[in-house]
């Protein structure tokens, strides 16, 4: 059970289940952790809007699964087990290669991305994320230098700061207010990327 009072779909009225039914996915579920915003359904709205924006936009050049992973390795630091499996899951699902996903999972489990199925561009994103999540000053010009000379342009790296940004938020909100998996159909996402406005989850 979570920490504060939550309202249930079936019992949601007005603008909160105006906000549901753009969430949810298969039987009217809603994630769990969009459920903690029920008391006030404005922070619901922020929270996947810039969920949606950041994760899964149609203007993202970093693949997808790759953010996907970033997210997988900053909740895995924070200690989240929700944002872990959604997003594990998630990512297995677009890597679509079983063998390497259960890799990506093992070395992040062992807080060992060397180990890690991945490029060296992108182990150094991973690098600059745990930066970033553990001891924020520690994330330095430098690294950053670091990411533009293996290959990612600008963008490219405000999309990996953001999505570590995002997991920052996201963790806290499950970790602070006792946010479970009990009920969830673990990962789901919102799924159309070419359309910002669409937060139905499948």
């Amino acid at each position: 059970m979570p920490w504060i009072n939550t309202v249930p779909y079936k019992e949601a009225t007005g603008r909160l289940k105006e906000l549901y039914d753009r969430v949810k996915g298969p039987d009217n579920n809603v994630d769990n952790i969009m459920m903690m915003h029920s008391l006030r359904p404005h922070s619901m709205e922020g929270h996947m809007a810039i969920y949606k924006y950041i994760l899964h936009h149609s203007g993202n050049t970093v693949p997808k699964w790759f953010l996907e992973a970033l997210g997988v390795w900053v909740s895995s630091l924070n200690d989240c087990d929700y944002c872990f499996q959604h997003h594990f899951a998630g990512m297995k699902r677009l890597v679509a290669d079983d063998v390497k996903s259960a890799a990506i999972k093992a070395a992040i489990t062992d807080r060992n991305i060397s180990k890690a199925p991945l490029s060296e561009k992108e182990k150094l994103a991973m690098v600059y994320a745990q930066a970033l999540t553990s001891t924020p000053p520690k994330a330095t010009e430098s690294m950053v230098a670091d990411l533009r000379r293996a290959g990612y342009n600008d963008g490219e790296i405000l999309e990996i700061n953001q999505v570590v940004a995002y997991f920052a938020y996201a963790n806290r909100t499950v970790l602070g207010l006792g946010c479970s998996t009990d009920g969830d159909i673990i990962g789901l996402s919102p799924n159309d990327s070419n359309n910002p406005d669409d937060w139905s989850h499948s």
